[in-house]
């Protein structure tokens, strides 16, 4: 038989050399939901997505490509615990990469690689919990504006911004800050144990670091981008499928995420400038 007639035989696909393949999944934006705009990283818009990278048969690896200022604490944690669940069941590594920003729970995100890349100049860290308000007491005194509020519960009404601050309201919030922030400050050490290199003073008091610094601090494991590093570990001729996370088609038709009268308006633009706000503190 000559090479001429084993060609075609060559050629089907099941007769062909196997190509790595790993499933990229990018978790770009504020983490919680924004019902009304349809969007904000939540565990329910992603695990999708997760399911169908982790099923990609013969995958070498997960890639997460992150970019994201943070948000919600409770779905950040939900998310990379649900990562670390399936990758636990699939039994292949997760590999994490942070693009402009991977800060607050954009880094709790991150966490959920077992090796974590980022850019030279990208923005990790702010390992710490907010809580922002206005208080508007005074205002709506020189404006004779009055303030009803009726109550069941004494607390109720605890840090309402339209009344003067009450001290135990602001150390009651203290107290939810600090638990929180203890969470966050596990996770670090669980995920990176005996590589973090620096004082719990500086590592968790909410400092940021560029790329390269947090490589000196053990929160980064080297500088490198997703396309670079795959190829070097896995060969120039590595498939890197993009798993996608889309709306479902109800709200799609449904037009779920758009403003559709002026109550929704004004809700999507406070949404905005909330997220607008958070991208803001890391200069983007």
């Amino acid at each position: 038989m000559t090479d001429q007639k084993l060609r075609p035989w060559i050629n089907w696909p099941l007769l062909r050399p196997r190509v790595p393949v790993v499933p990229v999944i990018r978790l770009s934006g504020v983490i919680g939901g924004m019902p009304l705009r349809g969007t904000g990283l939540t565990l329910n818009s992603v695990n999708p997505a997760l399911e169908r990278a982790f099923k990609v048969r013969g995958a070498k690896a997960v890639a997460l490509v992150i970019n994201s200022p943070g948000g919600s604490a409770v779905q950040s944690d939900l998310i990379a615990q649900r990562i670390r669940g399936l990758a636990g069941e699939a039994k292949i590594p997760v590999l994490a990469f942070i693009e402009d920003v991977g800060a607050s729970g954009g880094y709790w995100l991150a966490l959920a690689g077992d090796e974590l890349f980022a850019e030279a100049n990208s923005i990790v860290g702010s390992i710490g919990v907010l809580h922002a308000s206005f208080g508007f007491a005074e205002a709506i005194g020189r404006l004779g504006i009055e303030r009803r509020l009726h109550t069941a519960g004494s607390k109720k009404a605890m840090l309402d911004p339209f009344r003067p601050q009450d001290p135990d309201d602001v150390a009651r919030l203290h107290g939810i800050l600090d638990d929180i922030h203890t969470s966050f400050k596990q996770a670090v050490r669980e995920r990176r144990g005996d590589r973090l290199k620096g004082p719990d003073e500086e590592l968790f008091e909410g400092q940021i670091w560029t790329g390269r610094a947090a490589v000196d601090t053990g929160l980064v494991d080297r500088i490198g981008n997703m396309h670079e590093v795959l190829r070097q570990r896995y060969g120039s001729k590595v498939r890197l499928p993009h798993v996608s996370m889309v709306r479902p088609w109800w709200q799609r038709r449904l037009g779920v995420g758009r403003s559709i009268d002026s109550q929704a308006f004004v809700h999507g633009l406070l949404d905005s400038l909330a997220e607008r706000a958070l991208w803001a503190r890391y200069g983007l």
